[in-house]
């Protein structure tokens, strides 16, 4: 019986871990960004959510659009982990079109923006090539915007909220 919830809960990985990033990918591309630059990362990004999601680590994936002449936020998506996997619970979906609704309330953002993918995560997680620290940008005079969950795979879900200017 173990080896069956061990298989399951590495099928949930990976389930929520790509569909984390596809959500981010959607953002970007329906925010009017191009998705090269993610596109370009997706091996790294993959193996960074993955192992930390397997190790119970990853608490967020963020998505920071920002103005690169200012370097000021101007928008910013957190996608956070919830671990409360069971083999039984039995169900798995992605709700792109909450996503869809979120991003078209949001709108798109200005064309010379810029993006990047960061991870908080919980002490002692393990490195990952490919990663490194560094510090989010300021939330100052923005407000966050709850959707709850986006994704779900027997328990283990994350669930979106974005920043807009107050």
């Amino acid at each position: 019986m173990s080896a069956v919830a061990v298989y399951s809960y590495t099928q949930s990985v990976t389930y929520v871990a790509d569909n984390i990033l596809k959500s981010l990918k959607d953002i970007i591309l329906l925010s009017g960004l191009d998705p090269d630059k993610l596109v370009g990362d997706w091996v790294v990004l993959v193996r960074g959510v993955s192992t930390w999601i397997e190790s119970k680590h990853l608490e967020t994936v963020t998505l920071e659009i920002y103005d690169p002449s200012s370097n000021k936020l101007v928008t910013r998506w957190d996608v956070s982990v919830s671990y409360s996997w069971s083999f039984d619970a039995g169900s798995f979906w992605t709700d792109t079109d909450q996503l869809r609704y979120a991003i078209k309330k949001a709108g798109l953002v200005p064309a010379q923006a810029d993006y990047r993918v960061v991870v908080s995560n919980k002490d002692g997680r393990p490195n990952v090539e490919g990663w490194s620290k560094c510090t989010l940008r300021s939330t100052d005079g923005m407000v966050r915007q709850s959707l709850g969950a986006t994704v779900e795979h027997n328990g283990l879900s994350a669930n979106a909220a974005y920043w807009r200017t107050a």
